[in-house]
């Protein structure tokens, strides 16, 4: 019957399928509507399980194998540095072993943690620009960082003996000499594995002498 000018239509009108709404029952409950959908698996959504994930000390660049394989050539000066392992920005040994040395340092009554870190500031960036203008690959600033850390262990040892005793009369030149040596020799001999830079070793620990010289100047005097 008309109302207000509209005819209502009719039952049993034909109604096309596209306006009529299919209603479906309320299942959920308040606040907590149900889910439109369901998605995939979380397996099937990331395309892999969390088993087959990396560990997190990996991600962050910490490969505790390769810190100790690098510990390990720095310790024994005549084994062969795997070019491979030495070629990585990792900073994680490095830092331990600048804060192992001014704690000694602390121990022996020397506060030096400013000129540690920043002598070795400048002693990278000095290599690092010196190996880019010998070396036919070029290195990066992580690496040389790296690897001048590392070989900083056993300047560790010799700024512990400075807590037992003076390194002023002549065993402690010796001993400082020494260490020195070696230090140089093993940073110039995983620098020329890493970047294939044969017969010019004692031109790059010529340089490391130099930086490793005034670290042990810090630890004599």
């Amino acid at each position: 019957r008309p109302y207000g000018g509209y005819e209502y239509p009719q039952q049993g009108a034909f109604v096309p399928p596209d306006m009529m709404q299919q209603q479906q029952p309320y299942t959920g409950h308040i606040y907590q509507p149900t889910q439109g959908y369901t998605p995939a698996s979380a397996q099937s959504f990331y395309g892999s399980n969390f088993e087959d994930e990396p560990p997190l000390l990996e991600e962050l660049g910490i490969n505790f194998d390769h810190i100790w394989q690098k510990t390990l050539t720095v310790l024994h000066p005549l084994k062969v540095a795997d070019g491979s392992i030495m070629n990585e920005t990792d900073l994680a040994g490095p830092m331990v072993f600048c804060l192992a040395f001014g704690a000694t340092l602390l121990l022996a009554g020397k506060i030096q943690f400013g000129y540690v870190y920043g002598i070795s500031a400048i002693g990278c960036l000095g290599m690092f620009c010196l190996l880019n203008l010998m070396s036919m690959t070029g290195v990066s600033f992580g690496c040389v960082a790296s690897v001048l850390g590392y070989c900083l262990l056993p300047m560790i040892l010799l700024s512990s003996s400075a807590i037992v005793f003076s390194l002023q009369g002549m065993l402690g030149i010796i001993l400082t000499a020494g260490i020195i040596g070696w230090c140089s020799f093993s940073a110039s001999k995983i620098f020329i594995s890493a970047l294939a830079m044969e017969g010019q070793q004692l031109l790059v620990a010529y340089p490391c002498a130099l930086l490793y010289g005034v670290f042990a100047l810090i630890s004599v005097f």
